[in-house]
């Protein structure tokens, strides 16, 4: 339990010794990340500018397929499933391959893996995917700007520019 509630309750693993002296002065200095610049950790708003971009694309990419009917319950129960498809595959496919979404690239954002390998991999694409559809997960984070779907999967979201 107090690997889990140490990263985010005071004094216990937020950067400080046992005196209290030598506290983190930036997010993800004890990552060994920049304060600022490339390779910093992104911050909260340009996280969800990024999910809100890739939601629009999804729904856009949606509309190419299925027709939109706000009066009709079951065409935008239909349309909402086929979005939330298109959601994943704009998710999961390119944070595979190339550690960004679509979102995320147009605010110069990206996953990095904290082992230091170049591809994220399919299992933590998906469960970053996953865990963000839940929302709490991603929403949640530490002293290091990391969110749950981050230290589960091993990686932190850095700035690209």
């Amino acid at each position: 339990m107090a690997r889990w509630t140490g990263e985010w309750l005071p004094g216990a693993g937020d950067g400080t010794t046992a005196g209290g002296e030598g506290t983190q002065r930036w997010r993800g200095e004890r990552l060994g990340l920049p304060q600022s610049g490339v390779g910093s950790v992104a911050g909260g708003g340009s996280r969800l500018l990024g999910l809100v971009i890739d939601l629009v694309l999804a729904s856009l990419v949606t509309t190419l397929f299925v027709k939109p009917s706000l009066q009709d319950p079951a065409v935008m129960q239909t349309f909402n499933l086929w979005s939330v498809g298109a959601w994943a595959a704009i998710t999961i496919i390119p944070v595979t391959f190339f550690g960004f979404t679509p979102g995320m690239a147009a605010v110069g954002i990206r996953v990095a893996r904290l082992d230091g390998a170049q591809m994220v991999g399919v299992w933590r694409a998906v469960v970053r995917a996953a865990l963000t559809f839940v929302i709490i997960p991603a929403a949640i984070r530490n002293i290091d700007g990391r969110s749950w779907l981050d230290r589960l999967t091993g990686t932190v979201v850095i700035r690209m520019r």
